[in-house]
């Protein structure tokens, strides 16, 4: 697996990321650790996780997973979040996972809630650092200076090697980024958003922010929950994904059928070559799921077919303000 640079720092990931929002949920321990014992076998190197998934038992799984040894933490980049701390577990539905916040300070990107949460993340992955920490989401209550002084305490305590965001529009890397270089602090190093052929809207300002600033991008929900791969997800969001892009669904499927690909390879190739883009985060629930991912790695889209899924699902125009200026 030829593997590609992280954005510009000297890190090595493979074209492929390992999500694992499912694990320990809607897919069990052991199918879990099948699954990311292939992507160690495989070369698939970056884990992404977030403490805030299955109430913080996805962490807890991989590090019951790491403890195998084998050199499984050593040659994985763990990546993790930072924002919403889990929540108790409070309901036995897995498909609402309802909780309760353990306090008003344990959500954001306060210094106390940072570090925190960085404590709680390390025990439950059962490691002494976090190759990326990763701002879930901005936080629009907490000041730069405040977030860059409790990110580098870590970073000089050796508990955190990078530091990314997540969910950011253009103006907030542009705007962490000068922060950072204010205080000649790396800053972040990359930038995980949703992106997907029927979600394309970080080709105006995103994509065109990440470059600039040499950052990598993670893009996350690449089959748009399922809604690319014929299968919408179970949730309101994704059926009504699914009921306004109906036309434009069955018109991609009608291209696949014509290609004699199936709709997710295609979907997740289109997303792997997209210029910018470091690598797209699968979260697999099945073994199967992960081997056909594996095999979209290896398909070629021509010029007609990228003319054509250009057609079927028109982006944003290019980035701004060419999109909507002269």
């Amino acid at each position: 697996m030829q593997l590609r640079r992280f954005g510009s720092t000297g890190l090595q990931v493979a074209p492929l990321a390992l999500g694992t929002v499912n694990f320990s949920w809607l897919t069990d321990e052991a199918d879990s650790f099948a699954m990311l014992d292939a992507a160690f076998e495989a070369g698939v190197n970056l884990i992404d996780t977030s403490d805030n998934y299955n109430a913080g038992q996805s962490e807890a799984l991989l590090g019951r997973w790491f403890a195998q040894g084998g050199g499984r933490r050593e040659k994985t980049v763990l990546a993790t979040k930072v924002y919403s701390a889990p929540m108790e577990w409070g309901s036995p539905d897995p498909v609402r996972r309802l909780g309760t916040w353990v306090g008003p300070n344990q959500r954001g990107l306060s210094a106390k809630h940072v570090r925190e949460a960085c404590e709680a993340s390390l025990r439950r992955l059962q490691t002494d650092h976090i190759d990326l920490y990763q701002m879930h989401h901005v936080d629009r209550s907490t000041r730069w200076e405040e977030i860059w002084q409790a990110m580098g305490v870590l970073v000089q305590q050796g508990k955190v090697l990078y530091v990314g965001s997540s969910n950011f529009a253009g103006w907030h890397i542009a705007q962490a980024q000068e922060s950072a270089r204010a205080r000649s602090f790396m800053g972040l190093v990359s930038e995980q958003s949703v992106y997907n052929l029927a979600r394309r809207t970080i080709e105006l300002e995103v994509l065109p922010a990440a470059r600039a600033y040499g950052m990598a991008v993670l893009a996350y929900s690449p089959l748009g929950g399922g809604l690319l791969a014929g299968k919408p997800s179970p949730n309101d969001r994704g059926r009504r994904a699914h009921l306004q892009a109906t036309d434009a669904v069955q018109a991609f499927q009608e291209l696949c059928e014509a290609l004699g690909r199936p709709p997710a390879a295609v979907a997740l190739a289109w997303v792997g070559r997209q210029p910018g883009v470091t690598a797209p985060v699968i979260g697999p629930r099945t073994m199967a799921q992960f081997r056909s991912s594996l095999a979209a790695l290896e398909i070629e889209l021509g010029d007609e077919t990228l003319k054509r899924l250009d057609e079927i699902f028109p982006g944003p125009g290019g980035p701004a303000p060419e999109a909507y200026a002269w």
